[in-house]
């Protein structure tokens, strides 16, 4: 699969050409894109055009390809809404990656999860081609809150809360780990809101007060939540970065 450097942006964009701005979208090698358009494949604002080298501003042009519409995006930033049986990591193993929801050009840029979610945990996740974005976003340092809708398996009550708020130690790190907030939305539905994110970390603080986690679905990062219309396994573009950015 190819892989896309992100392109680095300049004070002042300039012109690029169609075939080299096909190749940053991921829609193909050099030889291929060039390919596409030579054969009238490449309409660029509802215009086919056949040459290769004709040159346009490539962030937010709408181009069409092979029937594909498509929006160019220098840097890509999209959220997907994840369904249960799918892996974040870029290898997966015993089940298919996140990466099969997005389309072709996506794929071949290499964008990165931001953070991850287990197979069996839904909602919000974002991936990324931006170094610095996916390291502000990742970093500790940042505190992104992100918000988790908890199913438990034994009654909620106000000693759990209290503990989860206070700070729960796991196995592997003798600093307590605690919840920014800590909702009980009723007797078995936590709203818990994190800013770390520690390995199977709301599974393991749950079972750390006593309780089990049966179902974990991340309804919010920053400001933004997954959106109603945005269905399990679709994808979009996330143009406002600072949604996401504390």
């Amino acid at each position: 699969m190819l892989a896309l450097m992100s392109k680095k942006k300049s004070n002042t964009p300039r012109p690029e050409a169609l075939s080299q701005i096909l190749f940053m979208q991921g829609f193909g090698t050099r030889r291929e894109c060039e390919g596409l358009v030579f054969h009238g494949l490449v309409q660029v604002q509802g215009e086919v055009v056949d040459d290769p080298d004709a040159e346009f501003l490539s962030d937010g042009l709408s181009i069409s390809v092979d029937g594909m519409v498509w929006i160019c995006h220098d840097v890509a930033l999209v959220m997907l809404h994840k369904p249960a049986g799918y892996e974040c990591s870029l290898k997966p193993g015993a089940w298919p990656g996140v990466h099969n929801l997005l389309p072709v050009p996506l794929r071949r840029r290499g964008l990165q999860p931001v953070g991850r979610l287990d197979q069996d945990t839904t909602g919000l996740l974002l991936l990324t081609d931006d170094g610095p974005l996916l390291h502000k976003l990742t970093s500790p340092k940042h505190h992104v809150p992100k918000v988790y809708e908890v199913t438990v398996k034994h009654p909620l009550d106000e000693r759990q809360q209290a503990a989860l708020l206070a700070g729960v130690v796991l196995d592997d790190d003798p600093q307590p780990v605690k919840a920014e907030a800590a909702d009980i939305v009723s007797d078995h539905h936590l709203r818990l809101t994190l800013t770390q994110g520690k390995y199977h970390q709301v599974k393991r603080m749950l079972a750390a007060v006593g309780n089990r986690v049966e179902a974990l679905h991340r309804s919010r990062i920053g400001r933004l939540p997954v959106p109603d219309d945005l269905a399990p396994g679709q994808w979009r573009w996330l143009d406002d970065p600072s949604l996401v950015l504390p």
